[in-house]
């Protein structure tokens, strides 16, 4: 079987029956467009570490916000921030998480959702989404500055790929959004599922060497770009579309 097979034939495998574990368990959770939205950007944040981790983590703030991320979000105030005291995950200390929130209030406030602030940024005639990621990671950060609320935590939040991060996270963000399918939400329809880029960590990037499809040893924006390029040789217009298997393939230790 060649790679493109095999690629496909793990593609097929790896449906909504394969989902657990991980992350986008929780936005599966929601039939409400923003309720989904805000599942799916809080939990792609979180999205690093170990996957029980992650899950757990997850499993906390949307027990806090009480299923309602929407409504939560946009009744956000001073008076709310108290129900995240103590929750810290890695890099994130409960002082982060507030942020997160305060943030996504004014990005709901005004502009409506975040894909509309995102589309701010997008170039549709791009050949991946490299330059609006930039734009939409260099203005959150602005909006954090601009309300004092920057720190540590909150800058790994939004990584730039001027700086070289394979922005993992963002990517991840976005596979969930732009694409359709058992998995993917495909929310985003403004968005072509050809400018995607692999959201690259430790799976990703350790698999991908051994099926000749990066030459990198460094997990970094370069890294995305030429693994997603060479998977547009099996999948030109969707290939990302591999992503979910091939990262479960190295996460679950099987073979390919």
């Amino acid at each position: 079987m060649n790679l493109k097979s095999k690629l496909n034939y793990h593609y097929k495998k790896f449906d909504k029956s394969q989902i657990t574990p991980d992350p986008l368990e929780f936005p599966h959770k929601f039939k409400n467009y923003f309720d989904i939205e805000i599942s799916a950007f809080i939990s792609s944040i979180f999205a690093y570490g170990n996957v029980n981790q992650i899950l757990k983590i997850l499993k906390i703030i949307h027990q806090k916000i009480e299923m309602q991320p929407y409504d939560f979000v946009i009744n956000f105030s001073s008076k709310e921030e108290k129900i995240f005291d103590g929750i810290k995950y890695r890099f994130y200390s409960d002082d982060d998480v507030k942020k997160l929130f305060r943030l996504m209030k004014i990005i709901y406030s005004n502009y409506g959702s975040i894909k509309k602030f995102f589309l701010l940024y997008y170039f549709a005639d791009d050949i991946n989404l490299k330059n609006s990621i930039i734009f939409f990671s260099e203005n959150l950060n602005k909006i954090l500055e601009r309300e004092s609320c920057h720190s540590v935590g909150s800058k790994f939040m939004f990584p730039n790929p001027k700086q070289g991060s394979a922005c993992k996270r963002l990517n991840l963000f976005l596979r969930w959004m732009v694409r359709r399918d058992e998995l993917d939400l495909g929310l985003w329809n403004e968005i072509s599922a050809s400018q995607l880029l692999i959201p690259v960590d430790t799976h990703i990037a350790t698999v991908c060497k051994k099926l000749n499809l990066t030459k990198r040893k460094i997990a970094d924006w370069k890294m995305a770009e030429e693994i997603t390029e060479n998977l547009k040789q099996f999948s030109p217009t969707d290939p990302v579309k591999y992503d979910f298997a091939i990262c479960h393939l190295g996460m679950r230790k099987l073979k390919f």
